[in-house]
């Protein structure tokens, strides 16, 4: 094991995963190895169907792997039951999947600020700074049906970091945004983590944003395919 590895704050360490599938299990995941320290942002690319969404629901501790070890801050996640897993995601992981999953029933400012007062770390000044540089101020007393698809993925991203969680997991968080917008998220989500010593793990096709992280890894057939390199 690599002194990355060792000193890692997200460690994921020979992680295999497959599906069943008509013909048998179908392999997502052939032996993945990936580290990530706190204060760390790290792309991780690849073509649609090599696992990339896969291997960011198991670090969110979403699902489980079939072998291999996930560690979080020291926590290693094969001993932990539903509860705990749902405890750690609520008090460290913040999420940005291309599910928004919005309460339906909370207006936007509610939602925005739903994990943050769950983990007991609600800050108005924060989350009024989110909806300020997000573009939200207009919405906040809507609910989320009555938003654009561009406008419930800005709100789901405020939500995410007004916890300031100590990870940040992010898959596609631009796709549904133009490319000013993405831009302007992205900043936002690199200012977070340079305040708080968070890491980011974002999954992005964009070459372009990928090159603002501070490393890349690509993802190919399950494999990490190339080693992880310098912006």
């Amino acid at each position: 094991m690599s002194d990355s590895m060792v000193n890692s704050f997200l460690h994921i360490e020979s992680v295999s995963k497959s599906y069943p599938g008509s013909d048998g299990p179908v392999s997502v995941l052939r032996g993945v190895d990936l580290s990530l320290a706190a204060g760390e942002t790290l792309a991780l690319t690849g073509e649609s169907g090599s696992g990339k969404s896969t291997l960011l629901h198991l670090a969110a501790a979403l699902d489980a792997p079939d072998s291999g070890s996930i560690q979080l801050d020291g926590i290693e996640f094969a001993g932990l039951g539903d509860s705990d897993r749902a405890a750690l995601r609520r008090e460290k992981i913040g999420l940005v999947f291309q599910q928004f999953n919005l309460v339906p029933s909370l207006t936007v400012a509610a939602n925005i600020s739903l994990q943050a007062r769950l983990a007991g770390r609600h800050d108005a000044d924060l989350c009024a700074r989110l909806v300020e540089r997000l573009g939200l101020n207009a919405v906040t007393d809507r609910y989320p049906e009555q938003l654009s698809g561009g406008q419930q993925q800005r709100v789901a991203i405020a939500r995410a970091l007004a916890a300031r969680p100590a990870l940040i997991l992010a898959d596609e968080p631009t796709g549904n945004l133009d490319e000013a917008t993405g831009d302007t998220v992205l900043s936002l989500l690199l200012d977070l983590v340079a305040e708080t010593n968070a890491g980011l793990l974002m999954v992005t096709h964009s070459t372009r944003l990928a090159d603002r992280l501070s490393r890349r890894v690509h993802l190919s057939q399950g494999r990490i395919a190339m080693p992880a390199s310098a912006a």
